[in-house]
């Protein structure tokens, strides 16, 4: 509609992933060199992952236009597949004809096995490409694995590259797929566009578009960078919107009011927005920060740091600035005010440091202190629960757990869900690189979430926590005696303790105290609990419920929320 109107010869802002249009950013440059070291290598896996739009598929098909003619690509789309359906889209993909109708596993593997092992003879290298591979089920990993066993003495005959969002990194990581993740011989991750990138991208498509004179204000392209956080889908959306709405009101270039209407309209409200400048800059410093404390604690034996300290290795700041947001927030169950501290951003730290040794040094133990923020971590938590104890990791921490009384719960849950339960945790953060550090997530505001590595504690925006973390988490809570994970009918005197508080709690007389049996007149009084606590009233004493009845009945234990907790 407006190209004849700023004289484009096509829409610039197209969210399709044409390569003409890919502003290779020095991160997409490198992405782009990981594939095509991939591609030439002997074999393997290669993964690159990224946030919603940031271009990993545009970057691939980058790949494709390179790629020599002695290929034979096979492209998935949709990996939302089982393992039967997986096999048989790859045998079309490479044009292997199969009986449709009656088809095994072992009869599709062995027309791939006998694929690969006729295009290997005649010098051609078999490629197969699947893009949103987060999706991909464990069981299709690794049934993808066992057709890259097929190899030669110097080959593997089948080259697979995975696309996909941050998560996959992370479903790689489980111990059921280690044997594939070995066997990635390069790995990227894509991030978004820099303050400075996302100016020279635009500029960049509306040059490939056909005009070379600027359609956006400076004061418009700062806005976008906020709006958008540097994700290239994001600016295409908006910019597409500004030009459209600058057209609407015959004007020749777009401003900043008008990019923020065009903003208004693809998120819906202001609350959609990202806060690019400062997510960015803090996600990666939270990784920086992690680093650094817990190197200097792992060599200071869990000594205290002060900002002083910290100034010396990465150039925080000595008095930390308070970040958007006013100054106090009121937790939930509190009238304690709590202050956001500032971590240090990409500007505090220096390119060349104060001290090299010293420099040198922290870049030795950045790798092991990532290992070791597990043990770390741990050693946190059971202070929290006043314990002196350091475990090594996850299964040495909640084995050492039962020793103490205590009980491990992990899995996944969302930072809402982490603050009704209302226990510490440690939580499985990833960096940029996909790499993956432990913190202890040790108290929770509104906004504002506590976390301690080593000695050191911060209090930063939940935001920026969640920007790293995909939800995994471990925390202890202390069970009753004889408690074998829910109580059912006629668990005998487990039931009579159950019985005995839960009357207690809620100010309730049952007719028989002392017996020994899960009855419907304790379903009633557990459904009522659980009601009160706004937790799913199935009247079972589980894990979660007998989490908040242990905080109700022991005021001790280590909390999350309550008074003092974000001081």
């Amino acid at each position: 509609m407006y190209n004849e109107y700023f004289g484009l010869e096509e829409t610039p802002f197209s969210i399709a992933p044409d390569p003409r249009y890919i502003y290779m950013s020095d991160q997409h440059r490198e992405a782009l060199a990981h594939l095509i070291y991939g591609f030439n290598s002997t074999g393997g896996f290669v993964l690159l992952t990224g946030d919603v739009g940031t271009g990993k598929t545009t970057i691939c098909r980058c790949l494709l236009e390179q790629i020599p003619d002695n290929s034979s690509i096979a492209f998935i789309f949709n990996p939302k597949l089982t393992v039967e359906e997986l096999l048989a889209t790859v045998c079309d993909e490479f044009g292997i004809t199969y009986n449709k109708g009656s088809s095994s596993i072992k009869e599709y593997v062995d027309l791939i096995n006998y694929f690969l092992l006729q295009t290997h003879s005649q010098g051609v290298k078999a490629v197969l490409i699947i893009d949103e591979a987060q999706n991909l089920s464990t069981e299709v990993l690794e049934q993808l694995r066992l057709l890259t066993n097929l190899e030669t003495n110097q080959h593997k005959l089948l080259h697979v590259i995975l696309l996909g969002q941050p998560e996959l990194g992370l479903k790689l990581s489980k111990p059921e797929l280690s044997q594939l993740s070995q066997r990635i011989i390069a790995r990227y991750h894509l991030g978004p566009l820099s303050k400075k990138d996302v100016g020279a991208y635009v500029n960049h498509r509306l040059k490939v578009a056909g005009i070379h004179k600027q359609l956006f204000s400076a004061a418009a392209i700062n806005k976008l960078y906020r709006f958008t956080g540097g994700v290239p889908r994001l600016i295409n959306v908006i910019c597409d919107r500004a030009l459209l709405g600058t057209f609407t009101k015959d004007q020749e270039r777009v401003t900043r009011s008008t990019l923020s209407r065009a903003a208004n309209e693809v998120f819906g409200d202001r609350r959609g927005r990202l806060a690019g400048t400062q997510k960015r800059a803090i996600a990666w410093a939270l990784m920086t920060i992690v680093i650094v404390a817990f190197g200097i604690a792992l060599a200071s034996n869990y000594i205290s740091f002060d900002s002083e300290t910290l100034s010396k290795y990465v150039g925080l700041k000595q008095e930390p600035e308070v970040i958007d947001g006013p100054d106090n927030v009121k937790s939930p169950d509190t009238d304690a005010t709590i202050r956001s501290e500032r971590f240090v951003t990409a500007a505090d730290i220096t390119s060349e440091p104060a001290d090299p040794g010293v420099s040198d040094d922290i870049n030795r133990t950045a790798e092991e202190t990532k290992k070791q923020s597990e043990g770390l971590s741990y050693t946190s938590m059971f202070k929290l629960w006043n314990i002196d104890h350091k475990p090594r990791n996850f299964a040495d921490a909640c084995s050492s757990a039962e020793k103490y009384g205590l009980t491990c719960m992990t899995g996944f849950k969302s930072m809402k869900s982490l603050k009704k339960i209302n226990r510490p945790a440690v939580l499985k953060l990833f960096d940029t690189e996909g790499n993956s550090y432990y913190v202890t997530l040790i108290a929770l505001g509104d906004d504002t979430a506590r976390i301690r590595f080593g000695n050191e504690e911060k209090t930063v925006d939940i935001e920026e926590v969640e920007s790293q973390w995909f939800g995994h988490y471990t925390l202890f809570w202390r069970p009753p005696e004889d408690y074998k994970g829910t109580w059912s009918l006629y668990d005998g005197s487990a039931v009579k303790w159950l019985r005995k508080n839960i009357a207690v709690i809620n100010k309730t007389q049952l007719e028989e105290p002392d017996s020994m049996v899960y009855d419907s007149d304790l379903v009633r009084e557990i459904k009522k609990f659980q009601v009160a606590e706004g937790l799913k009233p199935d009247g079972v004493a589980g894990p979660l419920t007998m989490i908040h009845i242990n905080t109700v009945l022991d005021s001790s234990v280590p909390t999350l929320t309550g008074p003092g907790r974000m001081n």
